[in-house]
C-alpha cells in the first residue's frame, strides 16, 4: 500500500492526491461525448465541428452555457470578500457571524391582523419585516414589536411620505435613538411607475431622503426594485440593466437633493428576484454587485450595493402548489449562496391568495434549514472558485452592463418607461419564454410536467388587489392554469371531466413509453386520459370509454403496420398520433417538443370546453 504523507511533511500545496491516475484530457472527454452522441443519434457520423457543441444551451440573454467548465474558462481575478468589486460579497467575513437577514413580508388593511402575523413570525426566526399596510395602520401592525431589534421595510407605494413619517413617529414614541434607528422607508418612484403606468416623479423621495439622511443614519429611504421587470417575463440581464438604471436615477436625484455621493448611495437598497435556477441566481446577485462598484467607481463612492432577494412571485403555481416549497428552497439557496443580504421566502400559496399560517411558518423555516441545518452562510462565498459560477457571473454582468448603457443612452430607466421601449424588449424576452414553456422546454413540474388531475384544490382568502396599468405580471404557469380551471369548470357542469382515449398498439412494453407521454401531456390541460392497456379491441374499448378524441400510441413499427387501419376503425371525431409521421386518417402529432398549449387549446376547443 502506497504511504500518503501527511501535510507535516509536505505542504498541502504540493500534494497531488490524484498523481497514481493518468492525466485526462479534453480530447479524451470530446471522444467519450462524440460515442454518446452518435449512439443517441444526435450526432451524424460525419460531424467535424466540436461534440460537445450539441450540449451547450442558451439563456434568454444569449449566454452559453457549456457541458463542462474549466480553469481556463475563468475571466481573471474576482477580488476578495468585502473589497471591490464586492464579487464575492459586500463583507469581508460574509454571513458567517450573523446570516442573512431573515425578511418575511405582511400585508393587510386590518393592522391588528397583521400584526398577530408578524409576533408568530418574530418568535419562529424572523429577523425583519417587510410591510403593505396603509399608513394609519401602521402602529396597530407594529403593536408590541421591539423596532430596535427587528428593523421595518415599508412598501406603501404612493403613500410613502407618510408611511415614513408614521414610522419615524413610532421611533420617537418609543424613545429610540436616531443614531440607532434602522428601517427602509420604501420611496420608488420608478418603481410604482413600471407598476402603474403612471409619471415617476423622484422629487418628493429624493427630498425625503435628504431630511432622513441628516438625522437617521441608519435609516435608508429609497428602494431600487428589479421585480417588476423580472414578473414582466424580464431576463436576468434585462432586470439588472433596468435596477443599476434606476440606481443612477436616484443618485442624480439625491445628489440634486444636496446629498453627496456617498451619503446618496447609503440610501439606496436594490431588491432582486431569486429563481429556482439556482446557478442563474448565485450568478445575478454577484453580477449585480460588480455592476454596481463600476457605478460607485465612476461616482466617487465606496459603499457596496445593498441586496433584498425575494424568491420569484413568477415562478409560483397554484396547481400544486406544494412544488413551491421546492421552488422557493432552491431559491433561497442560491440567495444565500450569491450573498444576498436579506432573503424574502414568499409563502407557497402567495400566487393562490394571503397566505395562512401554515405556509408563513415552513417559508420562515425555509431559512432555518439552510442557516441552522444546512450550515449554509457558514463559508464566505461558497461559489467562489466555481469556473461554472465566476464565468456565468462575468458573462452576465457583461450582458447587463449592455442593457444599462443601453436605457442610460436612450435617456434614462424614467424615459425608457414612457416611452415603451423597456417594456417593447421585456414584451419580446416573455415571447421567448412563453414559446419555451408552451413547448415544455421550460417545464413546470406539477403543472406542464406530472400534473395530478385528483389534486384537491387549495383555497385561501383573496389578497388585495395590486397596482396594475404599467407593466404586465407574469406567472410562468398562466397559460397551462387556464386550461385546468377550465376542465375544472367543465367537472362542475358535465359531472366528468374532458377526455381522450389512448389507442395503445401492440403489448404494454411496446406502447407504455409513448402512452404516459401523451397522458402526462393531456392532464396538463385537464383532460383525462383513458389508457385501456393491451387489448385486442381498440374500436370496443373506445365506444365504451365515452371519448370522442383518441391518440394512438405505439412505436413507430407499430404505426408504419397499424396507424392507418385502427385510426379508421375507431370512428373518432378527430385522431391524434404520439409521435412523428404522416398516416391516413391521423389529423395531427403529439411529441416532444410540440407545442403543448396549442395542442391543448385545440382539444378543449373541439371537446367543448369553455373559459
Amino acid at each position: 500500500m502506497t504511504e500518503v504523507a501527511g501535510p507535516e511533511s509536505v505542504p498541502i500545496s504540493e500534494l497531488d492526491l490524484a498523481a497514481e491516475f493518468p492525466q485526462a484530457t479534453r480530447g479524451q472527454w470530446q471522444e467519450l461525448v462524440a460515442g454518446v452522441l452518435r449512439k443517441s443519434g444526435k450526432l451524424p457520423e460525419d460531424f467535424a465541428g466540436a461534440p460537445e457543441s450539441k450540449l451547450v444551451t442558451r439563456t434568454y440573454d444569449g449566454i452559453e452555457i457549456q457541458p463542462l467548465y474549466t480553469a481556463d474558462d475563468v475571466p481573471g481575478e474576482t477580488g476578495f470578500p468585502g473589497l471591490p468589486p464586492y464579487v464575492r460579497g459586500a463583507r469581508p467575513e460574509g454571513q458567517v457571524s450573523t446570516g442573512w437577514d431573515v425578511r418575511a413580508r405582511f400585508t393587510g388593511e386590518d393592522g391588528r391582523a397583521v400584526n398577530k402575523a408578524i409576533l408568530a413570525d418574530l418568535e419562529g426566526g424572523v429577523t425583519s419585516l417587510w410591510l403593505t399596510v396603509p399608513p394609519a395602520a401602521l402602529a396597530d401592525a407594529l403593536n408590541e414589536v421591539y423596532l430596535d431589534l427587528a428593523p421595518v421595510v415599508l412598501d406603501a407605494g404612493a403613500e410613502f411620505e407618510a408611511a415614513a413619517a408614521e414610522l419615524l413617529a413610532l421611533f420617537d414614541e418609543r424613545e429610540i435613538p436616531a443614531s440607532e434607528a434602522t428601517a427602509v422607508l420604501g420611496a420608488d418612484p420608478i418603481g410604482l411607475a413600471a407598476r402603474s403606468g403612471a409619471p415617476a416623479d423622484l422629487g418628493p423621495a429624493a427630498a425625503l431622503a435628504a431630511r432622513v439622511a441628516a438625522k437617521y443614519p441608519k435609516v435608508r429611504t429609497i428602494v431600487a426594485d428589479g421585480l417588476p421587470f423580472h414578473e414582466a417575463g424580464g431576463s436576468d440581464a434585462q432586470e439588472l440593466g433596468a435596477l443599476v438604471a434606476a440606481g443612477v436615477s436616484y443618485l442624480r436625484a439625491l445628489t440634486d437633493a444636496g446629498l453627496d455621493a456617498e451619503a446618496a448611495a447609503g440610501q439606496l437598497e436594490f431588491r432582486i428576484a431569486a429563481t429556482a435556477d439556482q446557478f442563474s441566481t448565485v450568478a445575478k446577485l454577484r453580477a449585480a454587485r460588480r455592476l454596481w462598484a463600476r457605478v460607485a467607481e465612476v461616482c466617487g463612492f465606496t459603499s457596496p450595493m445593498r441586496q433584498h432577494a425575494v424568491t420569484s412571485p413568477s415562478m409560483l403555481t397554484r396547481r400544486d402548489p406544494w412544488v413551491n416549497m421546492l421552488r422557493t428552497t432552491v431559491a433561497c439557496f442560491g440567495a444565500g449562496v450569491g450573498g444576498a443580504d436579506a432573503v424574502t421566502v414568499l409563502p407557497f400559496d402567495a400566487a393562490i391568495g394571503k397566505p395562512d399560517a401554515f405556509s408563513a411558518r415552513i417559508a420562515r423555516n425555509t431559512h432555518a434549514v439552510l442557516l441552522e441545518e444546512s450550515k449554509l452562510a457558514g463559508v464566505v462565498d461558497p461559489a467562489g472558485g466555481s469556473w461554472y459560477v465566476e464565468k456565468l457571473t462575468d458573462d452576465l454582468a457583461h450582458a447587463a452592463w449592455a442593457e444599462f448603457t443601453a436605457i442610460e443612452g436612450a435617456g434614462g430607466l424614467v424615459e425608457e418607461l414612457s416611452s415603451g421601449a423597456l417594456a417593447a424588449r421585456l414584451a419580446e424576452t416573455w415571447e421567448k419564454r412563453s414559446r419555451r414553456i408552451a413547448t415544455r422546454r421550460d417545464p413546470l413540474t406539477g403543472v406542464s410536467e406530472f400534473p395530478n388531475l385528483a389534486e384537491k384544490p387549495v383555497t385561501r382568502e383573496p389578497a388585495g388587489s395590486t397596482v396594475e396599468g404599467g407593466l404586465p405580471r407574469h406567472r410562468y404557469a398562466e397559460g397551462f392554469e387556464a386550461l385546468r380551471d377550465a376542465s375544472d369548470a367543465y367537472l362542475a357542469s358535465h359531472g366528468e371531466r374532458p377526455k381522450i382515449f389512448l389507442a395503445t398498439l401492440g403489448p404494454v412494453a411496446a406502447h407504455t413509453a409513448r402512452a404516459g407521454f401523451a397522458a402526462n401531456l393531456f392532464q396538463a390541460g385537464g383532460i383525462e386520459a383513458v389508457n385501456p392497456g393491451a387489448t385486442d379491441d381498440l374500436p370496443g374499448a373506445f365506444r365504451a370509454s365515452g371519448a370522442k378524441i383518441a391518440c394512438l400510441c405505439g412505436t413507430d413499427d407499430a404505426y408504419a403496420a397499424q396507424a392507418a387501419e385502427v385510426a379508421g376503425s375507431l370512428g373518432a371525431d378527430h385522431v391524434l398520433l404520439a409521435g412523428k409521421g404522416s398516416f391516413d386518417g391521423v389529423d395531427g402529432n403529439v411529441f416532444a417538443g410540440c407545442d403543448a398549449l396549442d395542442v391543448l387549446n385545440g382539444l378543449h376547443a373541439k371537446l367543448g370546453v369553455t373559459r
